[in-house]
């Protein structure tokens, strides 16, 4: 894990698919080059199952190393990628397949709804969207979230919660209206809450998750 002065080093997990996606990847990248940074950070890579989509584009237009990787999608293919590029953080960020062998106090996954309530197999992007408005209409709740936790190898979408941003329901929504308001949060969140646990202001020990921020020292709500 980064400490001193050095940058930490940040590989990318993110799906995106043929035709799209990889939008959080480019706001990582993005992030990482304001001055001041919001995102104290190198990404010395990113990693997608579709080799021209969305997350190439966006990584040859930003300069960012790209591979794609069709699976097996075990342990050992996992290490061989932590072999190479050296990270000190793994960040998720729309990445659709299980995580194994990687240590989870180094692994992050962002999720655009509630957890442990809306994860698991199946339940990614507008899948999530249209459970929590299912779930808005019985009356069982009144907003979403955004995830962000360490990530464990006991099931999809599994591990200690770091952050937690709940975001309003509003009686009008409908999945689209919601999947805009769930995105802007994510994109306003991931770097930041990123870059706390690169430099070890947010940290994962024996299982639980400790802060120690300037600011507010709880950042699940």
């Amino acid at each position: 894990m980064e400490s001193g002065g050095g940058k930490g080093r940040v590989l990318v997990f993110a799906s995106g698919d043929e035709k799209g996606g990889g939008s959080g990847f480019q706001e990582l990248v993005e992030f990482s080059r304001t001055n001041p940074p919001v995102l104290d950070a190198q990404i010395v890579g990113v990693i997608s199952n579709h080799p021209y989509g969305g997350v190439r584009r966006k990584a040859d237009a930003l300069h960012i190393p790209f591979e794609c990787w069709p699976g097996p999608f075990e342990a050992k293919g996992y290490r061989a990628f932590i072999e190479k590029y050296q990270p000190d953080v793994v960040m998720c960020s729309g990445w659709l397949k299980f995580v194994r062998g990687l240590d989870p106090a180094k692994t992050v996954n962002i999720h655009p709804g509630p957890l442990p309530q809306f994860g698991g197999p199946g339940l990614y992007g507008h899948h999530v969207h249209e459970a929590v408005m299912a779930a808005y209409h019985r009356g069982e709740l009144t907003q979403s979230a955004v995830t962000m936790h360490f990530v464990d190898e006991t099931a999809f979408d599994h591990g200690p919660i770091i952050f937690q941003m709940p975001v309003l329901i509003r009686p009008d929504d409908d999945l689209v209206t919601l999947a805009k308001r769930v995105n802007e949060k994510e994109r306003a969140w991931q770097s930041h809450i990123l870059n706390l646990v690169v430099h070890r202001h947010i940290y994962l020990s024996h299982g639980q998750v400790f802060y120690e921020c300037d600011k507010p020292k709880r950042l699940f709500f």
